[in-house]
C-alpha cells in the first residue's frame, strides 16, 4: 500500500500485539538493561495492548484518530521504560498526521523524526546501545530515504533499526557482557517489522541472534543510563491537574530520589510518570505537589517474575444484545448489552465485544433491527483478531433457548452450531401494544391496540385501550397460535407491563387444552413487549 488510512492502522495495531506476544519471552530474556528483571518483552506487550484496546473502545474516522487513540492508550497503561518511550512513539506519529487524511511516505518520514524527539526528551540521561539509538537510526534512515514512496520509506526505517540493534552491544557495555542486544531495542524492531509487513504485504523479521559486533574500547566505559541495582522499587503514575513548571520541579525532584526517571505527556493534559528508587512515598509526595496523581503502582523488583500476557484473559464468552431480561442472560454467566439502557450504535456493541477479553466470541442478538450495526462491530472485532460469531436469534427467547444448549467443553464451532439450531427450533412470539398506526397483515391497528406477534408478524389484533382481562386474553390466544404447530415447551419473559398473574391465567388455560406443554416464565423487565413468548 501506498498509504495508510484508520483501517490499516488498526490491522497495524493488531499485528503489534500478536508480534509482540510471540516475541515476549524471548525479549524478556535478554533484558539485562537498564534493570536485569526480565520484563521488557512483558511491559511492550501491555503497552501496546492498552492502546489497541483504546484504539477499538474510540469512534474512528480519520487516520489522525486512530494514531491518537493507540497513543492515549499507550499512556494510560504505560509499564516500565519501555512502554513510556513506546507511547512517545505513537504520539509522535499522531501528532504528524492530524492534519492529513492519510499517512504517506513523506508524512511517516515525519512522524519518526517527531517519535525521535519525544522518546529521547522522555528519557533523563540518554545514552547510545539502547531503544533510543535503535530509533534515532530508524527515523534518520526514513529521512534519507530518496523516494517518497510509503513502502521504500517503512523498509528504510525498518532495515536501519536492525542494523542499530545489531550494534547495541558495543556502544552498551552490559549487553556485551551478556552477549545480547538491547530489548527494548529489539522490541522496537518488532514494531517496525511489523508496519513494514503491513505496508508491504511481505513478512519482514529480524533473527533474535542479530550478528554481534566486535566491542569497542568505548564500549567497556559507557555509563549506564539510568536502572542501577541500589533503587529497589519502579513507582509509576498518572498524572493530572497540573502545569509545565510544576512537571519540570517533579523531573527534578524525582532526579534526586532515584534513577530511570521519566515524566511524559499526551500533548493536552495527562502525563505519566515512572521513577526506579527506594523512597516510594517520597515519589509519590513529589507527584501530590505537582498535580493530581491516580492509578499509581508500585513493583519490587525483587518480586517481579515474567508473567504470561496477553489480550486475551479468556478463551470463549456469550455476549447477549437483548431489551431488558439483563438478570436472566447474566445468571447463565452471559455478558449482556440492554438495549433498554444503550443505543446500539457499531462503537457501543463493539466495546461489549471487545470487553469481554475473550478470544472467541459468539453473540446473540435479540431484536433483529439492530443487525446492521451489529455487523459492523463484528467486522471491526473480526479485523483486529478476534473470532466473532454471531448466532441467528431474532427474540430474547431464542437468545435464551441457544443459551440453555451452550457447552463450553465443546469445540468453539460445535458450540455454535448447537447454539444456532436450538434457536431455529424455537418460534418466536410477542405481544406488545402499538405505539403508531400501521397496515399489517390481518388489518390496520391504531396506537394503543394490543397486537399479538408471531415470527415478526402481526397475527392478532385487540383494539385499545388495553385491560389486564384483555392483556391476559390475547396471551392466551397467541400462545394457542403458536402451537398449532405442535410444540413442547412454552417458555415466557414477563415485561414492565405485565398484568399480575399473567402466568397463572395462561398455565390454567394450557393446562386445559394443551395438557402436554410445560410452561416457564422469567420476569425480565423489559419495556418494549408485555412479554416474550417461545415455542419449543
Amino acid at each position: 500500500m501506498q498509504v495508510m488510512d484508520a483501517v490499516a492502522v488498526r490491522r497495524w495495531a493488531d499485528a503489534c500485539v500478536r508480534s509482540l506476544d510471540a516475541n515476549r519471552e524471548a525479549i524478556d530474556q535478554i533484558n539485562v538493561f537498564p534493570v536485569p528483571d526480565g520484563d521488557t518483552g512483558t511491559n511492550l506487550l501491555h503497552t501496546m495492548q492498552s492502546a489497541l484496546d483504546a484504539l477499538l473502545r474510540s469512534p474512528i474516522s480519520t487516520v489522525g484518530e486512530a494514531l491518537a487513540a493507540l497513543a492515549r492508550g499507550a499512556l494510560a497503561g504505560a509499564r516500565g521504560n519501555s512502554g513510556v518511550i513506546l507511547s512517545q512513539v505513537l504520539r509522535g506519529l499522531a501528532e504528524t498526521v492530524q492534519e492529513v487524511s492519510l499517512v504517506t511516505g513523506s508524512a511517516l518520514r515525519k512522524g519518526l523524526q517527531r517519535s525521535d524527539e519525544l522518546a529521547t526528551a522522555a528519557v533523563s540521561k540518554p545514552v547510545a546501545g539502547t531503544v533510543l539509538s535503535v530509533l534515532h537510526a530508524a527515523a534518520e534512515a526514513a529521512r534519507d530515504c530518496p523516494s517518497d514512496e510509503l513502502d521504500e520509506v517503512v523498509m528504510a526505517a525498518s532495515r536501519a533499526g536492525a542494523v542499530a540493534l545489531a550494534d547495541t552491544p558495543r556502544q552498551l557495555a552490559v549487553l556485551a557482557k551478556a552477549g545480547v542486544v538491547d530489548a527494548g531495542g529489539r522490541g522496537l524492531v518488532v514494531l517496525l517489522d511489523t508496519l513494514a509487513a503491513v505496508i508491504t504485504g511481505q513478512a519482514v523479521e529480524t533473527p533474535m541472534d542479530a550478528p554481534l559486533l566486535p566491542r569497542t574500547p568505548e564500549s567497556l566505559t559507557t555509563e549506564r543510563e539510568s536502572g542501577s541495582p541500589e533503587f529497589e522499587y519502579e513507582v509509576m503514575y498518572l498524572l493530572d491537574d497540573t502545569s509545565e513548571e510544576a512537571v519540570g520541579e517533579l523531573r527534578v525532584s524525582l532526579n534526586l530520589l532515584g534513577d530511570c526517571v521519566s515524566v511524559v505527556g499526551d500533548g493536552a493534559s495527562l502525563w505519566t510518570v515512572h521513577v526506579h528508587c527506594n523512597d516510594i512515598g517520597a515519589a509519590i509526595e513529589a507527584g501530590v505537589r505537582a498535580g493530581r496523581p491516580h492509578r499509581i503502582t508500585v513493583a519490587r523488583f525483587a518480586d517481579q517474575i515474567a508473567a504470561q500476557a496477553s489480550r486475551f484473559v479468556r478463551d470463549r464468552s456469550i455476549v447477549v444484545v437483548v431489551s431488558g431480561a439483563v438478570d436472566l442472560f447474566r445468571a447463565e454467566g452471559a455478558t449482556v448489552f440492554d438495549l433498554a439502557t444503550s443505543s446500539a450504535t457499531p462503537t457501543d456493541l463493539l466495546s461489549a465485544i471487545v470487553s469481554t477479553r475473550a478470544r472467541h466470541v459468539a453473540v446473540l442478538p435479540g431484536d433483529p433491527d439492530i443487525r446492521e450495526a451489529l455487523d459492523e462491530a463484528v467486522a471491526y472485532a473480526q479485523a483486529a483478531g478476534q473470532d466473532v460469531v454471531v448466532v441467528p436469534t431474532f427474540s430474547p427467547v431464542q437468545a435464551l433457548a441457544a443459551l440453555a444448549v451452550h457447552d463450553s467443553s465443546r469445540r468453539a464451532g460445535d458450540d455454535v452450531v448447537a447454539m444456532a439450531e436450538a434457536a431455529a427450533a424455537t418460534r418466536r412470539g410477542e405481544l406488545a401494544i402499538a405505539a403508531d398506526e400501521a397496515l399489517t397483515w390481518v388489518g390496520r391497528c391504531q396506537p394503543g391496540d394490543l397486537l399479538g406477534m408471531l415470527d415478526g408478524e402481526v397475527v392478532l389484533i385487540e383494539p385499545g385501550p388495553s385491560t389486564a382481562e384483555s392483556l391476559m386474553d390475547l396471551s392466551c390466544r397467541l400462545v394457542d397460535r403458536m402451537l398449532a404447530g405442535g410444540g413442547e415447551l412454552v417458555t415466557v419473559i414477563l415485561g414492565a407491563d405485565a398484568p399480575s398473574g399473567l402466568v397463572d391465567v395462561l398455565e390454567d388455560h394450557l393446562r386445559v387444552t394443551h395438557p402436554e406443554v410445560e410452561v416457564t416464565a422469567y420476569p425480565g423487565g423489559q419495556p418494549d413487549a408485555v412479554i416474550f413468548v417461545g415455542v419449543e
